[in-house]
C-alpha cells in the first residue's frame, strides 16, 4: 500500500453524528430487544391486561420504527447495528403475551360496543378487527424486508401466532401467516369497510390505529411494487369526509362507531392529535402541518428553564402516564418543529427522572403524576423506552421520507459496516458518494482493539485515515469484504476512501 498524503476531511463534520443521549436511547432499545423471550423487564406498565395504549405491542412497534428511522437517516452504513434487534422485536410481538388479550377484548360489551351484544371469543389475533395489533405486525415485517432486503417474513408461516397451554384448551392453536398473506388480509378488510378503516376493539374505528396499515401498505409497495397505499389513502380521505378527519373544535376525530356511524372524540386527549399527526404526516403532510401549530398551542404550557410540557389537568390513577407528552415530542420531531422538540426533551431530562444504565439512557416508570412543586412527573414504559427515544432519534420529516422511499438500489451497493467487535459504539456510519468515502466514528466503551468488517468493498485504490491522518492497517479480504483491526482510546473517526 503506497503512502497517502493528508487530505482535507473537514467535510466529515457535516455527516450526522449521534450525541450521547441519542446513543444511549438507541442502546436502550437494543438492550430490550436482546432480553430473553417473554422477559418484559422494564416494559410493564400499570395495567396488566395489555388493553391500554402503553401495551407491549405499542412499545415493540415504536421501538422498531425508531430503529428504522435511526438506521436510514443517521447510520445508513451500519445495518449490522439494526437488523438483529429489529428481527428480535418482530419475534417478541408474535409472543402470546402480547396478543392473547384479544380473546377477551374481542368479545365486546365495552362502553362503545355494547350495542353489538356479546361477540364470540376468538384466539386468532388478526382474523377480524384488532388493527391495533395486526397492522403493527404487518408494517414491522414489511419494513424489515424493505430495510434489509431480507425475505424471511415472506416465507409461508413466518408470521405465526400460536399458543400451547398446559392445563386447559385441549391443546395448542396455530394461526399461520406471512408478510404477504397478512397484508392481503388487512387490505381486503380495509376495502370491505369502505376504506374508513378497521376496528380496534369491535365497533371502534380509531384514526390513529388506521395510519399504521397505511404505512404497511406503503412498505409493501416499496418492496413488491404497486400503489396500494395511494388507493387506500384516497379511499380513506373520501370515507372520512362523512365524519370529518377533524371535529368542529379542530382536533382529530378519535374514532367512529361502526354500527351507529357516530364520530367520537373524548375531551382533554392531546395524544389523539399528536399521535394521529405523527403518522399521518407520512402521507398527508400539508394537512398535518396546517393544523399542528394551533393544536400545539392549545395543548402545551411553558415550563421553567425554557422547557415545554403538556397540560395535565385531571391526570391521576391509571391515567397518570406520559403518553400525551411522548406523542407531542414525537410529533414535533416529525413535523420539523425543532424548537419545541428541544424544549420537550429538556423538560424530560430535568423533570422525568432519566437514568443511565450501562450506557443506556431512558426514563423509568414513575406513577406519581406530580412532584411537590406541581411539575408533571409521571412516566410509563412506552414513553420512557420508545416514544422519547423515537423523538430524540428522528429527523425532521423522518417518517415521511421513509414512506417516500429513502433507500434506492445504490444504497445496497454502497460500502457499509458489516460487523464490529463488542465494546465499541458506532456514532457515525455514512457512505458519502460524492467523496467515495465510508466514514465511521467509534466510541470505546470498554473494548480493546476494535475489529471491523466492511462490506461491498473494492480493495483497489483504497486509503485509510484515522482522525484525519493516513494510517496503514493490516487488512484481510474475503470476496467483497475487508477486515481490519484498529487501536484507539476514547473515540476516533475512520475514513475509508477510494480514488
Amino acid at each position: 500500500m503506497s503512502p497517502v498524503q493528508p487530505v482535507d476531511l473537514r467535510w466529515v463534520d457535516d455527516i450526522p453524528l449521534l450525541n450521547d443521549k441519542q446513543a444511549g436511547s438507541l442502546k436502550r432499545i437494543i438492550d430490550l430487544s436482546r432480553q430473553l423471550p417473554d422477559d418484559w423487564s422494564g416494559m410493564q406498565g400499570r395495567t396488566t391486561l395489555q388493553e391500554d395504549f402503553g401495551g407491549l405491542r405499542f412499545q415493540l412497534a415504536y421501538m422498531s420504527y425508531a430503529l428504522a428511522l435511526t438506521y436510514v437517516h443517521r447510520l445508513p452504513a451500519a445495518p449490522v447495528l439494526f437488523k438483529e434487534p429489529f428481527h428480535n422485536l418482530i419475534q417478541k410481538i408474535l409472543s402470546p403475551d402480547v396478543w392473547t388479550y384479544w380473546h377477551y377484548v374481542g368479545t365486546g360489551m365495552g362502553p362503545f360496543n355494547s350495542s353489538l351484544g356479546e361477540l364470540p371469543a376468538t384466539w386468532n389475533p388478526v382474523e377480524r378487527d384488532n388493527i391495533m395489533y395486526s397492522a403493527y405486525v404487518q408494517s414491522m415485517a414489511l419494513l424489515f424486508h424493505y430495510l434489509f432486503r431480507d425475505e424471511r417474513y415472506a416465507v409461508p408461516g413466518a408470521l405465526t401466532f400460536s399458543y400451547t397451554p398446559l392445563f386447559w384448551g385441549n391443546g395448542s392453536k396455530t394461526f399461520a401467516y406471512d408478510e404477504n398473506s397478512l397484508n392481503n388480509h388487512i387490505y381486503w378488510n380495509m376495502v370491505e369497510g369502505g376504506y374508513l378503516g378497521i376496528a380496534c376493539e369491535p365497533n371502534c374505528v380509531f384514526q390513529v390505529c388506521n395510519q399504521v396499515p397505511i404505512l404497511g401498505f406503503r412498505f409493501h409497495d416499496l418492496v413488491y411494487g404497486g400503489a396500494t397505499a395511494s388507493e387506500v389513502t384516497e379511499g380513506y380521505l373520501n370515507a372520512w369526509n362523512e365524519f370529518g378527519i377533524l371535529n368542529e373544535a379542530g382536533h382529530y376525530t378519535m374514532m367512529v362507531q361502526e354500527k351507529e356511524k357516530v364520530p367520537v372524540t373524548m375531551p382533554g386527549q392531546p395524544w389523539v392529535d399528536f399521535w394521529a399527526a405523527s403518522l399521518m404526516h407520512a402521507w398527508h403532510p400539508e394537512f398535518v402541518e396546517d393544523n399542528y401549530p394551533r393544536q400545539l398551542k392549545e395543548w402545551t404550557v411553558a415550563g421553567s428553564n425554557e422547557t415545554l410540557t403538556i397540560q395535565t389537568e385531571g391526570l391521576s390513577g391509571v391515567n397518570a402516564t406520559a403518553l400525551d407528552f411522548g406523542w407531542a415530542a414525537v410529533c414535533a420531531s416529525e413535523v420539523g418543529d425543532e424548537e419545541s422538540l428541544i424544549k420537550f426533551l429538556k423538560y424530560a431530562d430535568e423533570y422525568l427522572q432519566p437514568v443511565w444504565n450501562n450506557g443506556s439512557y431512558y426514563y423509568p416508570r414513575n406513577d406519581e403524576p406530580q412532584d411537590e412543586f406541581g411539575n408533571f412527573t409521571a412516566m410509563d414504559p412506552h414513553t420512557g423506552n420508545a416514544l422519547l427515544a423515537y423523538a430524540r432519534l428522528n429527523v425532521p420529516h423522518g417518517m415521511k421520507k421513509l414512506y417516500q422511499g429513502s433507500l434506492d438500489d445504490r444504497h445496497f451497493l454502497d460500502p457499509f459496516l458489516a460487523d464490529i467487535s463488542r465494546g465499541h459504539e458506532v456514532r457515525r456510519a455514512w457512505y458519502e458518494r460524492a467523496k467515495q468515502s465510508l466514514v465511521l466514528t467509534l466510541v470505546n466503551s470498554g473494548g480493546t482493539d476494535v475489529e471491523l468488517t466492511l462490506g461491498n468493498i473494492d480493495s483497489s485504490n483504497v486509503s485509510f485515515f484515522k482522525d484525519g491522518e493516513p494510517f496503514y492497517p493490516e487488512v484481510e479480504m474475503s470476496e467483497n469484504k475487508l477486515s481490519l483491526k484498529l487501536n484507539y482510546h476514547n473515540t476516533c473517526t475512520v475514513v475509508v476512501a477510494w480514488k
